[in-house]
């Protein structure tokens, strides 16, 4: 599992490691990382042209002892100062003695237009905002050169703790970041700057209990997907009830159900108006037409894609004392208060629009500041919450770690893929995962399904369906 910590948690964390180590110890390790990373990027270093933007804090002296490394191995270097009264004095020295040279920033853009190395090391972790005007002016030359551009630690311009982006930013093709990851390196819009991540061990060891983000990885996965067992038979595996589509949406319950019989519960009942398109497709799944109450036992609900207007039906599921997963229409439907007083849990799934309609806000509001939407939504519903998007990610209602789901592709924006989604998840539910662990995983093998059935072409929602079994035999090795 991948842990990402705030910048206040990784702090800490080095203050204690250097009070253990020489003067500078923690940043040559940094800087012989970030060098070797460059190096790697550059292939051939010798005879190449490397740039340092270099700002006033540490994460300057990490790009000019890291561009001291490269210039001993013959790459010439020039360093941007951008404050050069309070530059990284030790490693300004360094890079002059292995034959780095030095100009300010009216000089930088001629520099960096021959450059084939940009170095991003002007605003370190602690930086809020965009770019001052003067750096700003040097990524847009950057942009225009064509130049790879290597950022220690975070681009510049993003927050470390939110993934915001509020400003100029300068994009780079390869993060490298020191010691433990910060969550605007895996949520959108500031993952989208970063680029590739690489992550460099420098011997700080922040408390896990104290991150505040995590990206599960296969491992994690396998462990938390149901497996039947000798004794197990369809009732005791789950069932998953499905009360969703209607005349006009009847696709809707077709590919949530064909989500939910790829997603480990024994059996799937189907209520609603779509039951003659459910059984054509998929004959095994339990029909009902007397409602959700009279439909017979099932361990969880999923309801609301393809719904219109049925808010009788929405409420009814609301009342269920089982884990209820509520999608599309189900959001628009239900009633807050009604969600906030359920005993049983309650997992929500919204897009972007969907969550900004709730929060009474724009749609871009929510996509600028992903996290800070996904926490407030679980809080006002106090309700496990799913925000579906570039960045998928898992909020629980009492706070705790967020989930960033780290599989998918962009094809998945097609219609139909969240109703695939809601069902799967809701069949985990209804096989006894809690709903974090339900929603994270569904997100998990749902992304792996995608990239599977998508292989770099358009796919349609049934098709990310079918890859369910794939991704899940993937999962577990």
């Amino acid at each position: 599992m991948r842990t990402a910590y705030s910048v206040e948690t990784v702090r800490a964390a080095e203050r204690a490691l250097m009070a253990q180590l020489p003067e500078g110890a923690l940043m040559q390790r940094a800087a012989a990382g970030l060098a070797a990373a460059c190096a790697g990027l550059l292939g051939r270093v010798s005879g190449s042209r490397v740039v340092l933007l270099v700002g006033s804090g540490d994460n300057g002296g990490d790009a000019l002892y890291a561009g001291a490394r490269l210039a001993r191995r013959g790459a010439g270097v020039t360093a941007v100062l951008l404050a050069p009264e309070r530059t990284h004095a030790a490693g300004l020295a360094a890079l002059r003695r292995a034959g780095g040279r030095t100009v300010t920033a009216d000089r930088g853009e001629e520099a960096i237009a021959r450059a084939r190395l940009v170095v991003d090391g002007i605003v370190g972790i602690g930086g809020k905002g965009g770019l001052r005007p003067d750096a700003a002016r040097l990524a847009e030359a950057v942009a225009r050169s064509g130049a790879a551009v290597v950022a220690v630690d975070l681009p510049s311009g993003v927050d470390a703790d939110t993934g915001e982006v509020r400003g100029a930013a300068l994009r780079a093709d390869l993060t490298v970041t020191f010691g433990a990851y910060k969550p605007g390196l895996l949520v959108d819009p500031a993952r989208e700057y970063a680029g590739v991540v690489r992550f460099v061990g420098i011997g700080i060891e922040p408390p896990p209990a104290d991150a505040v983000l995590q990206a599960l990885q296969h491992a994690d996965v396998a462990r938390l997907l149901p497996t039947p067992q000798a004794e197990s038979d369809k009732y005791r595996r789950g069932v998953v009830g499905i009360a969703a589509g209607s005349a006009r949406y009847p696709g809707a319950a077709v590919l949530a159900v064909s989500g939910a019989l790829r997603g480990g519960a024994g059996a799937v009942r189907y209520v609603g108006p779509a039951g003659d398109a459910v059984l054509a497709r998929f004959p095994e799944t339990l029909v009902s037409d007397a409602g959700p109450a009279k439909a017979g036992r099932v361990q969880a609900w999923v309801t609301g894609p393809g719904a219109g207007d049925d808010a009788a039906t929405v409420a009814e599921v609301l009342a269920a004392d089982v884990p209820v997963l509520l999608d599309a229409d189900g959001l628009r439907l239900a009633d807050r208060d009604t969600v906030r007083g359920r005993t049983a849990p309650t997992l929500m799934t919204p897009h972007a629009g969907e969550a900004a309609a709730l929060l009474g806000v724009r749609r871009e509001e929510v996509e600028a500041a992903r996290l800070g939407a996904v926490r407030e939504l679980a809080a006002r519903y106090r309700a496990t919450v799913l925000l579906k998007g570039s960045t998928t990610l898992i909020a629980g209602p009492g706070g705790g770690p967020v989930r960033v789901n780290p599989t998918g592709t962009p094809w998945l924006a097609t219609a139909g893929s969240g109703d695939v989604l809601s069902g799967l998840a809701g069949s985990l539910l209804a096989a006894g995962l809690d709903p974090l662990d339900a929603g994270s995983a569904a997100a998990y093998l749902h992304g792996l399904a995608g990239r599977f059935a998508a292989q770099g072409a358009p796919v349609g929602a049934h098709d990310v369906a079918a890859r369910i079994p794939e991704a899940w035999r993937n999962v577990r090795g």
